[in-house]
């Protein structure tokens, strides 16, 4: 969920719902990874397979870290994917979907290395990290305060620590499938640690959207937003031949890994287990004075 902001043409459609010359057409601008997990997930609605009379979407795809910020420091887009972490410093102007987000089932975020270390050495390592509002960055935090870390573009983690630069990398999406081929080693994966710890599901990122858009939007957008999902589920061929185009180097086989990881019946319906996996991450990163706001965690309905 990382890379160049860019907007593909896909993405910016000029299609617009079939409308009277006087109705009005609402826009809802939408920012989210330029990952294949996230462009199976809006397939339907990106090329118009999923249409909502009366209302055009339009995306931005830009790396999660970037949107992290843009979401605290000038809420332009109306939906936006964001890390869980990030959640408490843009709760006051957006609500969480209560669709569209990001689980790990005992797998997740790992610390990759180009030598085996003990967990006990890796507390101590330098550790490159994709963003410091990453949930990958709290739970590594949750899991090992005092490590030293720097932010790294996500996609530049794994070349950084195999040229040595790092003692060791956080890596999050398709890199935690590929890690090996580069000659890294597994230290630890931490969906494996978190839920050793909880028996919980690694929250990772969701899709926020704008509270002032009122109600009566806020349930348009989640419906069209659960119905793009569904959509990509019942024809995964097709949706899964769209989003290899933002594969990163995957093959079909490992793309249809990845995106059956973070596209799955969590993505519909997080869940009891699931929303009480959210509120507890971010009230452990509260308590641990990880995050200094307190998560007042909601969600569109």
């Amino acid at each position: 969920m990382e890379g160049g902001h860019f907007k593909h043409p896909l993405f910016n459609s000029k299609k617009e719902p079939m409308t009277t010359a006087t109705t009005e057409v609402h826009e809802i601008k939408i920012a989210h990874s330029p990952d294949s997990d996230d462009a199976f997930m809006f397939y339907g609605l990106a090329t118009n397979k999923v249409r909502v009379p009366g209302y055009k979407f339009t995306h931005t795809l830009t790396d999660i870290e970037t949107l992290n910020h843009r979401a605290i420091t000038d809420q332009f887009y109306d939906v936006t994917a964001i890390s869980f972490h990030a959640y408490p410093y843009v709760q006051e102007n957006y609500t969480i979907m209560p669709c569209g987000g990001s689980m790990g089932d005992s797998y997740g975020p790992m610390i990759v290395a180009s030598k085996q270390y003990t967990l006990d050495e890796v507390k101590k390592l330098r550790i490159a990290v994709p963003g410091t509002l990453t949930t990958a960055y709290l739970t590594l935090k949750l899991f090992a305060p005092e490590v030293e870390t720097v932010t790294v573009p996500f996609d530049k983690i794994i070349p950084a620590v195999v040229a040595g630069e790092f003692d060791a990398g956080l890596i999050i999406h398709e890199g935690q499938l590929t890690y090996a081929t580069d000659g890294l080693k597994k230290i630890i994966d931490l969906g494996i640690w978190w839920h050793e710890q909880t028996g919980l599901p690694l929250p990772l990122g969701c899709n926020a959207i704008r509270r002032s858009l009122g109600t009566e939007v806020q349930t348009i957008a989640t419906k069209a937003l659960r119905d793009s999902i569904q959509h990509a589920i019942d024809h995964r061929e097709a949706a899964l031949d769209y989003a290899m185009q933002f594969a990163r180097e995957l093959d079909t086989n490992l793309a249809n890994r990845f995106v059956g990881m973070y596209v799955n019946e969590r993505t519909l319906n997080y869940g009891d287990d699931g929303r009480e996996a959210i509120r507890r991450i971010l009230d452990m990163g509260y308590e641990r004075g990880i995050i200094p706001h307190k998560a007042h965690v909601d969600f569109v309905g």
